[in-house]
């Protein structure tokens, strides 16, 4: 058994998707990779999850260490910037074999639509 925060998981691949499983957050940290984005962009990008999932989202990924919230406050309006930490870019290997593998898939199996 494992324990992060007070979580327990029985192997280290329930770590990795206990931080990273579901269905937004690999796609959140996915679209991290290029670089920061303010949190509109974020959600044009993605398109179609709701901003009550995202926000919710965005936290979890925060508060697991993997992106970085930074506010702007210099001048109005308001900014807020998201970005990927040190140990979130550590998964940038994964993320764009995730990636790579879901083009395999499409192209095996599926098509794409709109």
């Amino acid at each position: 058994m494992y324990q992060i925060k007070g979580k327990e998981y029985p192997c280290c691949t329930s770590v990795t998707m206990g931080l990273i499983g579901g269905k937004w957050k690999t796609v959140i940290l996915y679209h991290l990779l290029s670089g920061p984005l303010r949190y509109n962009e974020l959600k044009k990008g993605i398109g179609v999850v709701t901003e009550r999932t995202l926000s919710l989202q965005l936290k979890q990924l925060e508060d697991d260490g993997l992106v970085n919230r930074k506010v702007y406050t210099s001048k109005p309006p308001l900014k807020v910037e998201y970005t990927l930490t040190d140990f979130g870019e550590s998964l940038r290997p994964l993320l764009e074999g995730i990636a790579e593998w879901g083009v395999k898939a499409i192209q095996n199996h599926g098509k794409k639509v709109a």
